[in-house]
């Protein structure tokens, strides 16, 4: 029953509403033009299906699965961990200070953390301020990173960057300055990719440790996964937003 009742839900709710509408839209242009119907009808077709967990599982999935953690990581010979970035809130309250970590971002410094207790080497937080009103994400997550027990000489900020490929830029110099030879690079699975391209484009070959995953491994099917939802579609536009900025990347090595 509680299936059945979110099932039904989700037509009455956007995305689904304007699903409903744009179909019906579809019927009442039937007699007017087929051919301006049937557009209607398969571009509704192609949104609805943007907007289920079932077809973003599958889009999302196969992009998070191109990198996967190295089986032993202790054994890899990593000497620093490169944490990327991934949002910050300015002037909101957090446990120790102000400005906060954004979801994703929140979710790869807890993986930072863990991998640095395992391995003991410094943590490289590469992440500047990208807008006036959002939060300076690399001294936010130093703040947070000390909080949890990591020691000061074991943290490094570069703060200047506010994409993947500043981010590439920025921290190149400051490996080659400080002698890492193997950094373990850690961001969002759907970002890993693009992040890798990044840095290789810049003759550096991390190790890919990715985490922050947002769907599962060979999902399972259920009916509920063919309801439209807001966030089967953010998922999907996720992964048509890497492919556009890794095709530019590949094609203009930014």
């Amino acid at each position: 029953m509680v299936y059945a009742l979110k099932f039904g839900a989700s037509w009455i709710l956007p995305p689904g509403i304007f699903i409903v509408l744009a179909l019906a839209l579809a019927v009442k242009l039937f007699r007017i033009s087929r051919k301006l119907s049937a557009a209607v009808f398969v571009g509704t077709l192609v949104f609805y299906l943007l907007c289920t967990g079932f077809v973003a599982e599958r889009f999302m999935g196969w992009l998070e699965e191109m990198h996967t953690p190295p089986a032993q990581v202790e054994s890899s010979g990593a000497d620093v961990i490169i944490l990327l970035g991934g949002g910050a809130i300015s002037q909101v309250p957090d446990v120790d200070g102000v400005g906060a970590l954004c979801a994703s971002p929140a979710n790869r410094l807890l993986t930072a953390v863990r991998l640095q207790k395992m391995l003991n080497v410094p943590i490289l937080i590469s992440g500047g301020q990208v807008y006036s009103d959002s939060g300076a994400e690399a001294e936010i997550s130093a703040r947070v990173l000390k909080s949890l027990g990591v020691p000061e000489d074991k943290i490094i900020t570069e703060t200047k960057s506010v994409n993947t490929s500043q981010n590439a830029r920025y921290c190149v110099p400051i490996l080659r300055e400080k002698n890492f030879t193997k950094p373990l690079l850690v961001t969002s699975a759907f970002h890993m990719n693009r992040a890798m391209l990044n840095f290789n484009l810049r003759r550096v070959n991390p190790i890919a440790y990715p985490t922050d995953f947002t769907v599962a491994h060979n999902p399972t099917f259920h009916y509920t996964k063919l309801r439209p939802q807001a966030e089967a579609l953010l998922l999907n536009v996720t992964v048509m937003q890497e492919l556009l900025r890794t095709g530019v990347t590949e094609i203009f090595g930014i």
